[in-house]
């Protein structure tokens, strides 16, 4: 299969996969020798049809695919491959954060859903969990809709405000890397455009990975864009080199339409 992967600097490089291969049930081979190179304070899109294998992909950089699949090759942050198996998962998620499709607030109040984690990592100073508190909610843009109601059952906001405190309560952890799992598929466009701009402003704090099967949005708001299709990589490039010039036929095909 034909294929283009645009090189990042070594020192530009936040996190890099070399050779990932997924295996569902020992036998269902969905990733396919995936080598990407994902740069530091920038949105990298993820697209391609269903089935594709791009939330499989998102999932194995973070070791959400453990007990459901297995992963080989490498992955390497901070200079270690953190698909080797004596590697904390858990500790491993704090610097990798995840948020995933459907928002998935705690059945608890605002200021515990974002204190949860901080405190069962033995955080408890009351001063040092409301600094975390209205830090994570204003880097989400949520700080001035629910300062007033911080008390109150998270699951009582919209749709739109859940998904901005679940990306909160990421950031509280004030993890290196987010991954998102097509985070503004269960919006509406007025929510959709206030992640999205959410998205935009931390991106000069955090790297940023989303699967998004919204081709629109991934030319409004990443830096770069991979397209993947039947479990390969087929094209990774600055995004509007993908939506404007693609160097490969079949990424051409999928930005025009042509299947997907």
């Amino acid at each position: 299969m034909e294929q283009y992967l645009t090189q990042i600097a070594p020192e530009q490089r936040s996190l890099e996969t070399k050779n990932l291969n997924v295996y569902y049930g020992g036998t269902i081979h969905k990733l396919h020798d995936v080598s990407l190179q994902i740069p530091q304070n920038a949105i990298t899109a993820l697209i391609g049809a269903s089935g594709s294998s791009k939330s499989t992909f998102l999932r194995s950089l973070n070791r959400m695919n453990d007990k459901v699949a297995k992963a080989t090759g490498q992955i390497i942050y901070a200079g270690i491959d953190i698909n080797h198996k004596d590697i904390n998962v858990y500790q491993l998620r704090k610097q990798i954060g995840m948020v995933f499709q459907r928002p998935n607030p705690f059945a608890k109040s605002i200021y515990d859903n974002i204190t949860y984690a901080l405190k069962a990592n033995g955080v408890k100073d009351s001063a040092v969990l409301d600094q975390a508190v209205e830090d994570s909610l204003r880097a989400a843009a949520l700080w001035d809709e629910v300062k007033d109601s911080l008390h109150k059952s998270a699951l009582a906001l919209s749709g739109g405000q859940q998904q901005r405190l679940c990306i909160a309560r990421a950031l509280a952890m004030k993890p290196d890397i987010l991954l998102l799992d097509e985070p503004a598929s269960a919006l509406d466009p007025v929510s959709t455009a206030k992640l999205e701009e959410t998205l935009k402003q931390l991106r000069d704090q955090y790297t940023m990975v989303m699967v998004t099967h919204n081709m629109q949005q991934a030319s409004r708001i990443s830096d770069y864009t991979a397209f993947f299709h039947m479990g390969n990589i087929v094209e990774y490039d600055r995004t509007e080199k993908i939506f404007t010039t693609p160097r490969v036929t079949l990424t051409e095909q999928y930005i025009n339409g042509s299947f997907g």
